[in-house]
């Protein structure tokens, strides 16, 4: 690893690395970086480029040390998924900070003819100052990297807390992060410094937080009494649906695999599905035997993830349990002679079920786990009708071509994304915003969206006109300005009114 000169925009000299955050409390840390933000002020494009530099080099040089980490705090997950998700899966958009930064924040000019008459109007892009970002634990580096790349592209100092329940993970991004950064421009909070509900407490000028809704409610209201905005990614239960016409073996297969992703432990993974009436059967067995055929083994299989904890392992089983005997039918792959559900090692084996009704807890919670929900229906309109009364989650899932009923679902519900024919594929892209909408989220990341996320739009206006809009507005108003004001109240009424005469001369009233 190179590490650059240690530098600022104004050739300030900057703290020196090898500082531990720890050796600060949460309150010396968010003033530490607000002082040196307003000393140095706003970085130039290579500063942020650099910072975004070194954030991917954290990640990449110590791959292996946090896949075993990773491992650890889980109890198994592959190495695979770790480094694909947690270190390559942070460089896509990353990279696309560092290509994009220059030209984002550059002034945008509008309104070029008004300029050259004398009225100059322009968009800066001015960073907030210090970011404060708040990790879950399922993917506990992409869900805090990836935000520190857009804040840093947007010119800001992070404050970062990876989650608490992925405690190794943390402390192996706390050890190494001093050698890449110093604390004024990235400092990683670690449970030594308090809980989550502490950090959620501090003034920093933007809180962006990943987790459950429940929580998010909780993080929000503490930023609340400080005026900081907030950016909140949650979750919710996805919904999947397979058209008429789909390839019914080739969507039970996606979708069984997707469901599976990090044990279920992903708030992009499908939660129920929705499959015609007639094809019920077929999509269930296949689903069941692409489980039997990728897990021949579980209790002992490193490659299948574990649940995270124990709470969370008693509430998943609970959920099933729940949904059996209130007369779901169940039907799970456990390979011969396996105890499976397994308390010890916190495996669940993969659960399909079938009869889920109103008033099973599962048709409402978001289960985070290895269980997918089957419901079957007639038409595309019941289909509409179930999503719609449920709060809106964070992605939607469609198996089968763009026809009439994918835009007819798409115009009468409301989730942060839609997925055609794949897993999650909107966040390979650096142009499409990642968010949700109501429930599943508040506000967006990802690309140009993200640097706008952590920037403030700070309108420029100038005036060479030889009127000025304060005498204009001012007393006294003498019978010329009342004229004025009459005459263009007659225009924009004439105005007004041809627009609603074609308006409804398209809609044939």
């Amino acid at each position: 690893m190179t590490k650059p000169a240690e530098h600022t925009s104004t050739g300030v000299a900057s703290a020196k690395r090898g500082v531990s955050s720890e050796e600060h409390t949460l309150t010396e840390l968010l003033e530490i970086q607000r002082a040196a933000f307003l000393r140095d002020g706003i970085p130039d494009a290579d500063t942020r480029i650099d910072r975004i530099t070194r954030l991917s080099a954290l990640l990449l040089d110590h791959a292996d040390e946090i896949a075993e980490a990773l491992a650890a705090d889980f109890g198994s997950r592959p190495r695979e998924l770790s480094l694909a998700a947690d270190v390559a899966g942070c460089m896509i958009d990353l990279a696309h900070q560092r290509r994009g930064v220059k030209e984002w924040m550059q002034e945008t000019k509008y309104a070029k003819i008004q300029g050259l008459l004398g009225y100059k109007q322009s968009v800066r892009h001015d960073p907030l100052g210090v970011v404060g970002i708040m990790g879950p634990w399922n993917f506990p580096l992409q869900l805090t990297f990836v935000p520190a790349g857009s804040a840093f592209a947007a010119g800001n100092r992070v404050l970062m807390r990876p989650s608490s329940i992925t405690a190794r993970t943390t402390d192996v991004i706390a050890k190494h992060a001093p050698n890449y950064f110093s604390i004024e421009e990235l400092a990683v909070v670690t449970s030594k410094h308090g809980s989550g509900s502490d950090f959620a407490k501090l003034k920093v000028d933007h809180m962006f937080f990943t987790g459950s809704p429940e929580v998010g409610a909780s993080v929000a209201q503490e930023a609340a009494k400080n005026l900081v905005p907030v950016t909140l990614e949650l979750g919710g239960k996805n919904p999947a649906v397979v058209d008429i016409d789909a390839d019914i073996d080739k969507a039970a297969t996606m979708l069984a695999d997707a469901r599976m992703v990090n044990g279920g432990q992903v708030c992009l993974c499908p939660d129920y599905v929705f499959v015609p009436e007639s094809k019920l059967g077929q999509f269930t067995d296949k689903v069941i035997a692409r489980w039997t055929e990728k897990f021949p083994t579980i209790l002992d299989n490193e490659q299948y993830t574990s649940t995270i904890n124990q709470k969370n392992y008693d509430r998943i089983v609970g959920l099933i349990e729940d949904a059996e005997q209130l007369g779901a039918t169940k039907r799970q792959v456990i390979p011969g002679g396996e105890p499976l559900p397994n308390a010890e090692r916190r495996k669940i084996p993969p659960t399909l079920l079938t009869g889920v009704k109103a008033g099973m807890k599962i048709e409402e919670d978001e289960v985070f786990g290895p269980v997918l929900t089957v419901y079957p229906y007639r038409e595309i309109t019941e289909v509409i009708g179930h999503i719609s009364s449920h709060p809106h989650p964070l992605t939607m899932y469609w198996c089968g071509d763009r026809n009439d009923r994918f835009e007819k679902l798409a115009d009468n519900t409301r989730s942060g994304s839609i997925n055609g024919n794949d897993f999650a594929i909107h966040l390979f892209s650096g142009d499409l915003p990642f968010g949700g909408v109501g429930r599943s989220g508040m506000g967006a990341y990802h690309g140009k969206t993200g640097f706008e996320t952590f920037s403030h739009a700070r309108a420029v206006a100038f005036s060479t006109l030889p009127m000025t809009v304060a005498d204009l507005m001012s007393p006294p108003f003498l019978p010329k300005d009342t004229k004025m004001t009459d005459n263009q109240l007659k225009l924009w009424k004439f105005f007004n009114n041809r627009a609603m005469k074609k308006v409804r001369k398209r809609l044939g009233a």
